[in-house]
Order: C-alpha cells, then structure tokens, then sequence
C-alpha cells in the first residue's frame, strides 16, 4: 500500500460547532460533503474521542464553517489541537448562532451551513453523522476555501491524529533520520520556533532542554498545539 495515494483524494478544511445546553464547542475537520440535493443533506465524520462527538449526539444540531484560504494559525490551532475540555473555543472569536441554536463560527470563514442531524452510523472509531441543511450563506465572494491539499503542501499542516484521514508520516520513509538533538523545532499549527538554546521559562523549561526530553503533554507556549505538531528545521 502507498500511502502517498491517501494525499491525493481531495478534502476541504471547515469548523465543525456545536452546542449541549449552554456548553459550546468545535473542531477542525476535513470530511464534510454533500450527500444529497432533495433534500439537502450534508455529512460529517467525528472521531469518538473528540469532545464534540458526544455533544452533537446530545444536540443533534452541528453547523460547518467553510475555512478561508488565508485562515489565520491560531485559528486553527484554537480549534484544531486544544480540547473544549479545557479551552474555552469560543471566548474571543467571531461567531453567530443559527437557527438550530449551533453557533457559526464566522472568523477566518467564506460560509457556513446550520445542520439537524437525521442519522448517526458508527463505523468504528468515529461517527459517521448525516444531517439535513436548515439554513446557510456566504460570507465571502471572492475568497477561496481552504484545503487539505493547500494546508497539507503550504501551511505545511498535519491532520490531528483524531482526523479520520490521519497517517503516520513516519512510516512515508523509515530511512535512518539525522537526529541532531540541538535542531529547532517549528509548530505547524501558529510558527513558534522552539529553540533548545532558550528552552521555555515560562513554562519551567530550562534552556538546554532538547526538544526530545520536553514532557510528553508540553505544548506549544502560543496556540497549544502537542508537540506532534512541530517539525523539525535543518
């Protein structure tokens, strides 16, 4: 199997938002399309261990916002790579509610859809949730959405490994790597460099500190992204 082929089906980037009584909460995912015209129906795909899986099965209502092109990082750091346990998504962005009652988020998007969810499939590790189309608009005629490919190829993003397109990159080239322990280390998600030499003071890491020995659930000091989401800089 070549998982490169994966790289090559092509797949947008929306904020999938939700509510359960007067908890908000979303995420960033890739698989949203059209299933049907008449009526209109969408369909998403939610890992269960993703905090709003429960909340749209509590809800049944969920509303998709299509990402612009030139979203900004912390856009999709906030909802891509924090938890709605413990993050507060919606303190300081844009958003409106729908007629559903789900909010829409509006920052850093082109459209969006109010979606009431009519069927739910499980099809393992994620849920499969097909929903009829309440209402939608377009927030922008001239920008473009954005996608995995662009976000995958420019952004230089990776999908979270609760994204249902999720790979390990590690297996695309098991070669013996050059693990220069003193490399910096770029978050994808916001581009906060991550230099041994200054190590993070902030959050009680001492410089010298190589990327390798940071805690497990360090993240990045400016959009929490884990530390999955950083590259290693030649």
């Amino acid at each position: 199997m070549n998982i490169e082929a994966f790289f090559k089906i092509t797949y947008g980037l929306y904020i999938i938002a939700t509510k359960n009584g007067d908890k908000l909460n979303g995420y960033v995912a890739n698989t949203a399309f059209q299933v049907t015209a008449e009526p209109a129906q969408i369909a998403i795909s939610c890992s269960k261990d993703n905090h709003t899986c429960q909340m749209i099965q509590n809800s049944k209502v969920f509303s998709i916002s299509i990402l612009n092109q030139e979203a900004k990082s912390e856009t999709i750091g906030l909802f891509g790579y924090n938890s709605g346990k413990a993050v507060n998504k919606f303190e300081h962005i844009n958003y409106k509610t729908a007629t559903t009652g789900a909010p829409v988020v509006t920052e850093d998007c082109i459209a969006w859809f109010d979606c009431k969810v009519n069927n739910m499939i499980d099809v393992g590790s994620h849920i499969l949730f097909i929903a009829t189309i309440e209402d939608s608009d377009l927030l922008s005629k001239e920008a473009n959405p954005l996608t995995y490919a662009y976000y995958h190829a420019v952004k230089k993003g990776k999908a979270p490994k609760n994204a249902p397109t999720y790979i390990d990159e590690s297996k695309l080239n098991s070669q013996n790597q050059d693990e220069s322990s003193y490399h910096k280390h770029k978050c994808l998600a916001c581009g906060y460099i991550y230099d041994p030499a200054i190590g993070d003071p902030d959050n009680g890491i001492a410089p010298g500190t190589l990327f390798e020995d940071l805690p497990d659930d360090w993240t990045c000091p400016t959009c929490s992204s884990p530390k999955d989401m950083f590259d290693e800089l030649s």
